[in-house]
């Protein structure tokens, strides 16, 4: 549902007849219709399978060359207490989805351990091309700057945080480039994107890993029709609750 709702408010400036029926017969039908839907807090802990996520040497690339270390933690952290944990992100984008500007939309869903915590769905300022995957350098620079602020947040909480956030996008152009010490820039106008999420790969503040795009970020980027694909993000999501488990503690 949110990147149905990003599109519609959209048009909130200048709404039509036909946004007020997606609103009416879509949208307020399906929490209709789904109306004891919960989300799904799971507290088991997830790690990473071995192999996804290597750690590369970059001591021999430009970013070892001018000196960047390991990421800064704050000075006024408290000590963290408790296990630690994994932080796991899903980042896509779709491609010309605004049939009006053609402006892309990014969409990544974060999840601590396997708790669905924070979500976003919203269009790209710019219009940028599939080529070099443009679009999804720009959408794994947004997830990498919600992740740099998230870090802090729980640090600063008391929650410890030792390991990189793990990143699993289905671009394997852009995967490559941005975790990969030997490959260079052959798109200059991705220049900030392209070192943000390197410099962050370099500091170990997240790593980068291949998934499919029948995955979960696909569900806040794209209008996903009634079937298994859409069911099988949703189910990662939410759980249905019985009538008698709304007030149970």
């Amino acid at each position: 549902m949110p990147g149905s709702l990003h599109a519609l408010s959209s048009h909130l400036a200048l709404p039509r007849e036909g946004h007020l029926e997606q609103v009416l017969h879509t949208i307020l039908a399906y929490l209709g219709k789904h109306h004891n839907a919960a989300l799904v807090f799971d507290p088991t802990e997830w790690t990473p399978t071995d192999g996804d996520f290597p750690k590369q040497d970059w001591n021999f690339s430009i970013y070892g060359c001018e000196g960047l270390k390991e990421q800064v933690l704050p000075d006024d952290m408290p000590k963290p207490l408790g296990k630690n944990m994994h932080l796991r992100v899903f980042v896509d984008s779709d491609h010309a989805g605004d049939e009006v500007t053609r402006h892309l939309r990014t969409g990544f869903i974060i999840f601590p351990n396997n708790a669905p915590i924070y979500w976003f769905s919203k269009k790209q300022t710019s219009c940028e091309t599939s080529t070099y995957g443009s679009s999804e350098f720009v959408a794994m620079k947004q997830a990498c700057e919600y992740v740099r602020g998230f870090h802090y947040k729980l640090r600063m909480m008391g929650i410890r945080v030792d390991e990189p956030a793990y990143i699993y996008g289905d671009n394997q152009s852009v995967l490559a480039n941005s975790s990969n010490p030997g490959v260079t820039l052959k798109k200059k106008t991705l220049a900030i994107a392209y070192h943000f999420v390197r410099e962050g790969c370099v500091r170990n503040e997240w790593r980068t890993a291949y998934i499919s795009t029948h995955e979960n970020a696909d569900l806040f980027t794209k209008p996903l029709p009634n079937g298994d694909k859409r069911w099988k993000f949703v189910s990662k999501i939410l759980v249905w609750l019985a009538p008698h488990q709304y007030y149970s503690s």
